[in-house]
């Protein structure tokens, strides 16, 4: 029965909390370092998922409602100034070709070229802008382990300070020490494994947005680019 109440009672121990308490303050600074890193790349994914997923969404609705457009300027008109990434494609489009045809004589290679440009910057400035978040996860996810590791050392560490103050190698007096220190390893884990999967899973979905406002961009500058033929 006693046997059984001590077990018990060392089981207790080296509950999670029980393990942050036991911490030094070395530790313990990392612990909690990485739990708020936890917290926040958890904000992150949730936030960028459901963000990525609206845009993902309208933009399949931007796309169709373009397809059907007879007039571009009335369709630029209704729909140019949505804070849509593919919507700011079109507006910095429609901008550069009213600015290039406003006064004759157009030099239609030159418009082209400019509408390309154009369109092809605010392709990267959106994305850039979409990633910005992003790097904390890359940061998160290559730098966290270390930071565990880290706290491992430190704790292993102080089992030897343990074992040589108190001349006594028992698991009585090295247990707390070890378990302290893969604590802080497992932590790191705990944060740095989402945030690498989100970082991969996020980029290639930026990938993908960042393909398809390409294909729409040169689909509006095949259109303009037949504008420019028509006015020959």
């Amino acid at each position: 029965m006693l046997d059984s109440l001590s077990i018990h009672a060392v089981s207790g121990e080296f509950s999670p909390f029980a393990l942050f308490l036991q911490a030094d303050i070395i530790v313990k600074a990392v612990m909690i370092g990485l739990l708020l890193a936890s917290v926040w790349t958890w904000t992150i994914i949730v936030s960028f998922a459901m963000k990525i997923g609206r845009i993902g969404k309208k933009s399949e609705r931007f796309e169709q409602s373009f397809s059907k457009a007879d007039d571009v300027d009335k369709f630029y008109d209704n729909h140019g100034k949505s804070g849509l990434p593919m919507a700011k494609v079109l507006a910095s489009g429609m901008r550069e070709w009213r600015r290039s045809t406003a006064r004759g004589p157009i030099d239609r290679d030159g418009t082209r070229q400019r509408l390309a440009t154009a369109m092809n910057a605010t392709i990267a400035h959106e994305v850039d802008k979409l990633a910005d978040r992003l790097n904390f996860l890359a940061t998160v996810g290559s730098v966290a382990p270390f930071v565990g590791l880290f706290g491992t050392v430190w704790g292993i560490m102080r089992s030897f300070s343990a074992i040589a103050a108190e001349q006594n190698s028992s698991l009585a007096v090295v247990a707390p020490g070890i378990a302290e220190a893969l604590f802080a390893t497992a932590i790191g884990l705990f944060a740095a494994i989402p945030a690498v999967i989100a970082y991969n899973r996020f980029s290639h979905r930026l990938n993908k947005l960042e393909s398809r406002m390409g294909r729409f961009a040169d689909g509006f500058h095949a259109t303009l680019s037949r504008e420019l033929e028509l006015g020959e």
